[in-house]
């Protein structure tokens, strides 16, 4: 790029960064250079530059990519989806819709490490752990996963960790448990040597050890089984029992704990998020008592701020690869927060008995729709179930399938003799009519003109509600008791409470979230509006190929940029969170060795600083976890990164390695690694996480990368959500193509058989990705490499400023940062006893989320301030933080004690500041510090005592007298 404007006036990406042309000139003067290209030019070792331009189409503007999404929206056939698998067509409450899943204030945020500033949204957690904990009859479930297929495979891990060696590494699997679920299973449990059985569990259990059962309830074909006699039998025999459940489904049925269940796993899609060809969707894990601390994912819980009112945090192991790392049982960084305040909501506004009047319906629907192909001689091979229907048809199936598609409908072609029929919220008596109709009938009238009994009224058939359900395993236990629950009935009532937590959190719709790593960047509106269109949002991730030509089109363009931005040949957009990425990528590594008679290679190196999902999902992958040490600097060890693969040279499988380094600079022995490990028979993993510090200025498929993940949600532009939904990629040289992830239910047959499906869905979060399909081809090559050299010179800005008063501890070539820096508190702690947490609380006082606290390396602050901010914002930043060393210059020459200084009890609320003070700092200092106006943020809760909260944990709503509201 000759120019080193980012763009013209108007452009988008004149829009996405931040920073005008005198700032930048301004910043440019501040840490010495003339032009952005010599900065990066400085910064970036000249031996992995790219040479020549990203081969994308020329930027189109906001207009002219609105209307390409419109045509390839328009290019997809949403018809009434009765396919079931998992996944239903529901309807979101226009309420929740635009004033969550459309709303910045929501869909911005960050994940809540940073309890006081994120009140709002862990209560819509809490909500939803309520919600689940409820309706499965166990007492304590987790703040979300990420699909129902995965939740699965992390069962049976929390069940094998729990059993220890007894029942050895087999776990037996329900026969009729969808299929996507199975395959994600069978490719988890192979990689870590678990053998996975299917049995027919209305049979007696097989002979042998296993430690654990996954039952299916109802089953993927429908039918409802009394699986009391199953679970009894399987805890017998020392084994742990894991139940797959619809969520709905339980309003009228016997919830799992009621039977014996120790887990309950499933989705809450159909709690009001839609279809998204796939996901984004929250998936779901609740526990008996006991097995709390072996939640894998994040854990919600109440404890209290520093005056004792009752508060909000993340609990327990919230984290647990960093602490645990190659011994973690979960990858899992990332949830799918957003989805799950979706579903959390979904329940507030229908309550107890608006969700059990819908599964009533649905029942209902199915029930008629039974009693109607039986009466027109069509065999229904199950006479018990809850909303789907399995329909014997010897040799016409794909015929009724056919004619249903016809007629509007998409129904499910299980085999040559059977269809699946599922009926949903949207299920009416018309799409009643037009199913008995693709399979055959004439007429609904009989010849005397009268209606026979099948074809009764759509009253009469909901009134039947449970007709077809087991008299047996009929709910009679309560659930969503709490009044969060009944208390927001009106419209009204509804919208003033989303407004109301929504005001208790810290988004980017209110200021700069400078977090280290996870670069909280523009989500810009134009790229977020096609999401909810219904071509995107409301077609069944396994419509018919003829119907997704424009997810199709959109898919491979996005692939195919994907791939040129990184230097890469293949891109898989499976996987749906960075975590699953990685371990996609170590999958792809193993198979390769295996391909070539060396599966004996298991080795991964990872240097010391890495990112503690990595070590997860190499143990994951089935691989043992060599660390490599770093230098001083900050850089890995080349001595020992060579004595390691020496030393390991027969079973080298790969290395592990973030670039720009988790240290936030680039190493310039990046090159060299990669040759070590090539050398040594390895591969090469370059973690995708900072990849907005080399996009379109270095591709890790030229400096040799093997395989890398990226994060959609960081460079790509998909909103971070609260802590999800994101999309993790995975991209590969040519030699590990053939081992990206395959879906036994891809729309493409090639793309069925392989390495195993690593999500539930073929395309992972597909709902999402207009996103950084728009913000590729609004930007054009131009304006990524814009972004990119602008982010560098924010963050070296922000080193070169606050380098005085807080020591950058890394940098690279000429002192020079990339995207990041890391901030050196630890000489402070030492001199005053100012901890990290007290400078992140205090920053909340002047209006921003804190940095990243104490990683990688502990006491120091990681900031990224991103390309979209302006000068301004940096300058803000940059005082508040300059503010904040004079307060604890104030601490250290004994003007205020620690403990009664401002540090110490931010953040203040307003109600700290009512009534007697007798502290040493003024009321007005302590929430209107330096450069602070009227137009602040007011947390709504002091310090949270996170200890308090692990020794006394509450994982539900608190009773109402206590509530944080």
């Amino acid at each position: 790029m000759s120019s080193d404007e980012p763009s013209t006036h108007g452009a988008f990406s004149a829009r996405h960064i931040g920073v005008r042309d005198a700032d930048r000139a301004k910043m440019l003067a501040e840490v010495g250079y003339r032009t952005l290209g010599e900065l990066v030019d400085a910064a970036v070792p000249a031996g992995i530059r790219t040479v020549g331009d990203l081969d994308l189409p020329t930027a189109a503007s906001e207009a002219e990519a609105r209307a390409e999404l419109v045509e390839l929206a328009a290019r997809n056939t949403v018809g009434i989806a009765m396919i079931g698998l998992g996944y239903f067509p529901t309807v979101t409450p226009a309420v929740i819709r635009r004033n969550v899943l459309e709303d910045p204030a929501w869909y911005t945020a960050y994940t809540p490490y940073q309890p006081e500033i994120s009140q709002g949204r862990l209560e819509a957690l809490i909500n939803f752990q309520t919600m689940v904990g409820d309706l499965t009859g166990l007492p304590t479930a987790n703040a979300s996963l990420l699909d129902e297929g995965t939740a699965v495979a992390e069962a049976v891990t929390v069940m094998r960790r729990v059993a220890g060696k007894q029942g050895g590494a087999r776990v037996l699997v329900d026969a009729d448990t969808l299929p996507q679920t199975l395959d994600v299973l069978r490719t988890r449990a192979a990689a870590v040597g678990i053998e996975v059985v299917e049995v027919d569990v209305t049979a007696p259990l097989p002979e042998g050890g296993f430690f654990g059962l996954v039952l299916s309830y109802p089953g993927c074909s429908g039918a409802v089984r009394d699986l009391h006699a199953v679970t009894a039998a399987a805890k017998a025999r020392g084994a742990l029992v894991a139940v797959a459940a619809d969520l709905l489904a339980l309003t009228l049925l016997v919830p799992p704990g009621e039977f014996g269940a120790d887990i309950c796993v499933g989705s809450t899609q159909r709690f009001g998020v839609p279809l998204f060809y796939g996901g984004p969707h929250a998936g779901y894990m609740a526990v008996r008592e006991g097995l709390e601390r072996h939640l894998p994912g994040r854990l919600v819980g109440v404890s209290v701020d520093a005056s004792g009112r009752p508060a909000y945090r993340l609990a327990l192991q919230t984290r647990e690869q960093h602490i645990r790392r190659d011994k973690a049982t979960s990858n899992i960084c990332t949830a799918q927060v957003l989805l799950a305040v979706v579903a959390s909501m979904y329940a507030v506004y229908h309550g107890p008995e608006g969700l059990t009047e819908i599964a009533q319906r649905i029942h209902g629907y199915a029930a008629h729709l039974a009693t109607g192909l039986e009466a027109d001689g069509v065999e229904v091979v199950h006479t018990e179930f809850f909303d789907t229907l399995s329909v014997r048809v010897p040799g016409r199936a794909a015929q009724v399938v056919a004619t249903a598609h016809d007629l509007g409908l998409r129904l499910r072609l299980v085999d040559d003799d059977h269809v699946g029929v599922s009926c949903s919220e949207i299920t009416t008596k018309a799409h009643i009519d037009l199913v008995r109709q693709a399979f055959g009938r004439q007429d609904t009238a009989r010849a005397d003109g009268s209606e026979d009994s099948s074809g009764s009224s759509e009253a009469s058939a909901i009134a039947g509600s449970c007709e077809r359900l087991p008299p047996a395993l009929r709910r009679t236990s309560d659930f969503l008791t709490h009044p969060v629950f009944g208390a927001h009935r009106s419209e009204t009532e509804m919208l003033r409470y989303l407004r109301r937590l929504s005001d208790r959190d810290f988004a980017l719709d209110r200021g700069m979230i400078p977090l280290g790593s996870c670069t909280m960047k523009l989500n810009a509106t134009t790229e977020m509006e096609p999401v909810s269109w219904p071509g995107f949002a409301d077609l069944h991730p396994f419509a018919p190929a003829g119907d997704t030509a424009g997810y199709a089109e959109l898919i491979a363009q996005l692939e195919t940029w994907l791939a040129e931005v990184t230097g890469y040949a293949k891109v898989s957009i499976q996987p749906n969170a960075g975590s699953q990425g990685e371990l996609a990528g170590l999958l792809a590594i193993r198979a390769y060795h295996r391909a070539r008679s060396q599966g004996g290679r298991d080795v991964c190196l990872i240097p010391a600083s890495a990112h503690g999902t990595n070590a997860a999902s190499a143990a994951m992958a089935g691989m043992r976890v060599v660390v490599v040490a770093s230098r001083p600097d900050g850089t890995v060890d080349l001595a020992d990164l060579e004595a390691k693969c020496a030393q390991h040279a027969d079973s080298l499988a790969a290395i592990m390695v973030t670039y720009p380094s988790t240290h936030g600079v680039y190493e310039e022995g990046i090159t060299r690694l990669c040759e070590l490990v090539h050398e040594h028979g390895g591969q090469v993993y370059v973690d995708g996480a900072n990849l907005n510090a080399l996009l379109g200025v270095a591709k890790p498929g030229e400096f040799g990368g093997d395989v890398s993940h990226l994060n959609l949600h960081k460079t790509f532009c998909i909103p971070h959500g609260g802590g999800g939904p994101g999309v993790g990629p995975v991209a590969v040289a040519a030699h590990l193509a053939p081992y990206l992830p395959s879906h036994p239910l891809h729309p493409e047959t090639a793309r069925r058989d392989g390495i195993g499906s690593v999500s539930a869905a073929p395309f992972g979060s597909a709902g999402i990705l207009p996103i950084p399909w728009a913000y590729i081809r609004m930007m054009g090559a131009e304006g990524l490499v814009a972004a990119t050299r602008t982010a560098v010179l924010a963050a070296n800005y922000i080193a070169r400023r606050l380098g005085p008063h807080f020591p950058v501890l890394y940098t690279g070539a000429a002192g020079l940062v990339a995207h990041e820096c890391i901030l050196d508190v630890r000489p402070i702690t030492a001199a005053t006893g100012v901890t990290v947490d007290d400078i992140a609380k205090r920053l909340i006082d002047y209006g921003f989320h804190a940095p990243t606290m104490s990683f990688p390396v502990a006491g120091t602050l990681m900031v990224e301030p991103t390309e979209s901010e302006n000068l301004a914002e940096l300058d803000r930043f940059c005082e508040a933080m300059i503010a904040i060393r004079g307060e604890i210059d104030l601490v250290g020459n004994g003007e205020w004690a620690l403990e009664d200084s401002p540090l110490r009890h931010a953040p203040h609320t307003a109600a700290s500041i009512v009534g007697e003070w007798s502290r040493a700092y003024s009321r007005e200092r302590a929430v209107f510090p330096a450069g602070i106006g009227t137009d602040k943020y007011w947390p709504p809760v002091g310090r949270i005592d996170g200890a308090f909260g692990d020794r006394n944990l509450v994982c539900s709503c608190p009773p109402i007298d206590s509530s944080a509201s």
